[in-house]
């Protein structure tokens, strides 16, 4: 029998079983090894000592993947497997379980006003960014990366936009670090910025830094230290709501990115052919894990309008344990899930992979996190007062 019936007749879990492996290993050193960088940061006097560390254990776990891929290097066969399942079924399967972080009740808590408000700010994210992307001739999957991770909720949203429109290794893992660049500078300036546009205003501080700054661990950051410097501890819970609202909106984003991603390629290839070609059907913008999504949130939000009705969720379980329930799947697929897949995606980038594509995308992502910010402030300056949690 010749190596290549072997390798066909081969279980597919022994296939995929060392990439995992490897995988796994490398979220779990970038998830220490942020843990790590955060302490650093609270002994250095930069985050009060209640702060959580406000760097992305995904973020580091694709430097570290990097890293390895380009000094010592794997063997393809028999790591290869296990890292492309990584990046293409434990991301969707960690999305998945991401909504039931979120409750539209807590979203309802903002009011008529403050919903609004976000969707703004997620607007001038996506079209100042993908019109930046179009002028400066960038790769449109690339801008339209930016764009998700800077108008909605950074690192995640990029991961989920990531499949829908097929973008490269490369793509990704440059639309994480411009992210998390510009999310950094944001949660340390930001919170005085807040305090010298608003003064004692926790309403308005916290609806600028949940609306202004791109990661949600980058938000939480930045309230706490508003909170430490300025001991209005209110800030924190409406930056949250905040945050937590607007993370919802990939529900709607990511078809809707996927469309215009579409549409432009569409576009491009019609007119160097010369004839027009139909894009393709509707549903095929809603990918089935974003409907994942969308039904845990339901769940998380049936759970929590069940404990305030009848004192239990689904009349099943006590408060502390519905808690326990939601909390942990959801920490589960937010650190280990998205975490092992974008080890993967840190795995599978190789440097010579950058070579092309310039410093041209950093400009188009700190244009347009200073737009965001602006329009927050500009909005919460004439409408804040409006907004009453």
């Amino acid at each position: 029998m010749n190596t290549a019936t072997k390798k066909k007749d081969q279980p597919f879990i022994i296939d995929v079983v060392p990439g995992l492996l490897i995988c796994f290993a490398v979220m779990f050193v970038g998830m220490y090894g942020a843990e790590f960088i955060g302490y650093m940061m609270i002994k250095a006097g930069l985050l009060s000592s209640e702060s959580k560390t406000p760097v992305s254990g995904i973020f580091v776990a694709i430097i570290i993947g990097i890293l390895i891929r380009n000094t010592i290097g794997f063997k393809q066969a028999i790591f290869g497997a296990g890292i492309a399942f990584s990046v293409k079924y434990v991301l969707r399967a960690g999305i998945v379980l991401l909504g039931l972080r979120l409750s539209l009740v807590e979203a309802l808590k903002l009011g008529a006003l403050g919903i609004p408000l976000i969707v703004a700010c997620i607007s001038s994210g996506l079209f100042i960014t993908l019109y930046l992307t179009n002028k400066m001739n960038q790769s449109n999957r690339l801008g339209t990366l930016i764009a998700c991770g800077t108008g909605i909720c950074g690192v995640t949203a990029i991961m989920a936009t990531s499949p829908v429109i097929k973008a490269k290794e490369d793509e990704i893992s440059y639309a994480v670090a411009n992210i998390t660049i510009f999310g950094l500078t944001g949660m340390v300036l930001y919170p005085f910025l807040a305090n010298f546009l608003f003064g004692d205003d926790p309403i308005k501080a916290g609806l600028f830094l949940g609306t202004a700054i791109h990661d949600t661990a980058q938000v939480t950051g930045a309230a706490l230290i508003y909170h430490q410097v300025y001991d209005l501890k209110q800030a924190v819970d409406v930056a949250t709501v905040t945050k937590l609202t607007r993370n919802l909106f990939i529900i709607v984003i990511i078809p809707f990115v996927s469309y215009l991603y579409y549409k432009n390629i569409n576009n491009a290839q019609a007119e160097e052919a010369k004839e027009k070609k139909s894009l393709p059907k509707w549903y095929t913008f809603i990918p089935l894990f974003v409907i994942g999504f969308l039904l845990f949130a339901l769940l998380r939000t049936i759970g929590d309008t069940t404990i305030e009705n009848v004192g239990a969720a689904f009349g099943l379980f006590q408060q502390a344990t519905w808690e326990s329930i939601y909390t942990y799947s959801s920490s589960f697929g937010t650190t280990y899930l998205l975490g092992m897949a974008m080890a993967g995606v840190g795995l599978s980038t190789n440097f010579q992979m950058f070579k092309g594509i310039g410093m041209k995308p950093f400009y188009i992502g700190f244009i347009a996190a200073v737009s965001v910010g602006g329009v927050s402030a500009l909005l919460i300056t004439f409408f804040g007062h409006l907004v009453v949690l």
